[in-house]
């Protein structure tokens, strides 16, 4: 198998041979159609998250082929496209996986963090966090569905039931959470870094009611906000923009630290909460929606071999949507 490797954070991945792996009890071997490059990737390629498996392949947001399967693994599995998330395991028995929050599992492993992911050819995962997908569903529009979309639905049940929502941050998981939202009939406001005309005209492309800088107040308050960039000072605008006891939520698994920001600013019973991870629940739901809404993702491919190129695209803010590996 060929796999984009990362030996050292704040280097480049390098392109390496190796052995096709062997799935363990429970586990499946996966071809890889595509993987999406989220920016939970740039943080650990970056060095922003501690302790990464290394060597790693990184990449957690997998669309591919079920080859080979080991004892405990439905033999239906065999020859099934599968989309692999971020989430790879949990223990099933601490106290969070046993009240239903095993995104909280004391115990877990991450699909392309503390596990191998998908920047290759093939990759092993538990079966049991492999999510069937339709046999006729292309692996590069799916494959962002597997973080961007789930993240961005687990956020959305975080922000409550509120018509006005803001997303700060038009990338992978805003330009699919808008559309979930004007399906459901809700009004989009899309924040941008500023002056990204091009990112404000693909909000308004995906139907959003307004866009503009982050730097800028919405036309009206807001009910929610969703904060998908990692930028810390976000929040303090992003509370000043929604109304009394409205919501905001951080959806990122890293962010800069948040300033100090006067206290009536979140008076007024507003909130601000995290989202960790994911739930198969969150899969399940969320994959029935994507169907249903006829979810359509935007994205740039790149061959394997250039996942560095890819990954500096992300970091510099050069694409719009998410960009794919196909190996």
């Amino acid at each position: 198998m060929k796999a984009m490797v990362l030996s050292t954070p704040r280097t480049p991945l390098v392109l390496e041979m190796r052995p096709d792996p062997a799935p363990g009890p429970g586990e499946i071997l996966v071809r890889v159609e595509a993987c999406a490059v989220c920016r939970t990737d740039l943080h650990v390629v970056d060095g922003e998250l501690p302790e990464p498996h290394l060597p790693l392949v990184p990449g957690h947001e997998i669309v591919g082929i079920v080859e080979d399967a080991a004892a405990g693994v439905p033999s239906g599995l065999l020859g099934r496209r599968v989309g692999i998330p971020w989430l790879g395991h949990t223990c099933g028995c601490c106290g969070y996986c046993r009240s239903g929050d095993e995104n909280l599992c004391d115990h877990p492993l991450f699909t392309g963090y503390t596990r191998d992911g998908g920047f290759a050819t093939h990759v092993v995962a538990d079966a049991a966090f492999a999510f069937p997908l339709d046999r006729d569903a292309d692996p590069v529009a799916t494959a962002p569905l597997m973080c961007a979309g789930l993240i961005a639905w687990r956020c959305l049940r975080k922000a409550g039931d509120g018509r006005r929502i803001g997303l700060y941050g038009f990338g992978a998981a805003a330009h699919i959470l808008a559309q979930v939202c004007r399906w459901q009939g809700r009004e989009v406001y899309a924040f941008t870094s500023p002056g990204d005309r091009a990112a404000q005209a693909h909000a308004r492309s995906l139907g959003a009611r307004w866009a503009g800088g982050s730097d800028e107040a919405p036309p009206e308050l807001l009910d929610a906000a969703i904060i998908f960039a990692p930028v810390g000072p976000l929040v303090p605008q992003a509370l000043k923009a929604v109304r009394k006891a409205g919501r905001v939520v951080c959806g990122g698994i890293h962010m800069s630290d948040i300033p100090s920001f006067p206290y009536r600013i979140l008076w007024e019973e507003r909130q601000v909460l995290s989202v960790a991870n994911l739930t198969r629940q969150d899969a399940v739901e969320f994959l029935g929606i994507a169907r249903a809404a006829k979810l359509r993702t935007s994205t740039t491919v790149y061959a394997l071999e250039r996942a560095n190129e890819a990954l500096a695209d992300l970091r510099q803010g050069r694409i719009q949507g998410a960009a794919v590996l196909v190996p």
